[in-house]
């Protein structure tokens, strides 16, 4: 049979990420649901003789934009080219595209070798999460009570494309808590907390200000019942840095996100937290 590499499954998806769990990534317990209602033709997977060896995700958002993650061989097939097979299959479905990832900063140099360029890095923070009430003005409501319209819209001042198919089930599955802050009626900050293999997870995390940063991450812990979290923190976003160092949070991570095309157009003050390193 060979090596043959085809659009993965929706039980595929489901294997690339117990992969992920087995790479120490910490994925979300029901987070392959969101990843495959965002593009189900946008995950890869190499099979040698039947038997998958390989993964790759690339999603492809609006017209111009893609996220890479999924970047898998496992052990067994490495060093035999099977991984780079699929790289390349993931690169050409993204051709045209600006194309983002999250990827350990050891294969900078590889990821510069197909034409990605650093942009900043993403720092996994772990800990006790902060504790605080929202300020003055601000009130907190589960996310999913909003009009999707105005989720949607606040999303994309972080996020260079639309996403709402991946959003809608991001907010609404299983094993989360979604918060949305609200200031005269206007959305200020938005973050989904979800239990993952180990410590739950905090992404995105989106706010106006460090203190409704705080609160958004206070009310979710308190409704999941975590004691400990994991946020992914744009080391750009000095404030957020601080934030999560005050608390006692301490990093355990890091990638580094890349861009092939120019830096999205997104408020780098207001993210507090990335949503995903798998779908950006």
């Amino acid at each position: 049979m060979g090596y043959e590499i085809s659009v993965a499954s929706a039980d595929d998806v489901q294997l690339m990420a117990r992969w992920a769990a087995d790479e120490g990534w910490n994925p979300g317990k029901t987070d392959a649901y969101a990843f495959f209602a965002a593009d189900p033709e946008g995950f890869l997977i190499g099979r040698l003789d039947g038997e998958p060896v390989t993964c790759i995700s690339v999603v492809k958002y609006g017209e111009a934009f893609g996220f890479l993650g999924f970047y898998i061989a496992r052990q067994a097939a490495r060093g035999k080219g099977y991984g780079i097979r699929t790289w390349q299959a993931g690169m050409a479905r993204m051709a045209g595209r600006n194309v983002g990832l999250d990827g350990v900063p050891a294969q900078q140099a590889n990821y510069r070798k197909s034409g990605f360029r650093l942009a900043w890095n993403n720092i996994r923070y772990e800990g006790p999460p902060p504790v605080g009430r929202p300020p003055a003005g601000v009130s907190l409501v589960d996310a999913r009570s909003v009009p999707f319209d105005r989720l949607a819209a606040y999303d994309r001042r972080f996020f260079s494309e639309p996403r709402d198919s991946f959003l809608a089930a991001w907010i609404t599955l299983p094993e989360r808590a979604a918060l949305v802050a609200l200031r005269d009626g206007k959305l200020a900050g938005f973050a989904v907390m979800r239990s993952c293999q180990t410590t739950s997870r905090v992404g995105p995390l989106f706010a106006q200000s460090s203190d409704i940063a705080v609160a958004l991450v206070s009310a979710l812990a308190a409704k999941m019942g975590a004691t400990a979290v994991a946020i992914d923190v744009p080391d750009i976003n000095k404030p957020a840095v601080a934030l999560v160092e005050a608390a006692g949070m301490k990093p355990s991570f890091e990638t580094a996100r890349m861009y092939t095309g120019a830096n999205p157009d997104v408020d780098h003050a207001g993210l507090f937290g990335v949503t995903s390193f798998e779908l950006g």
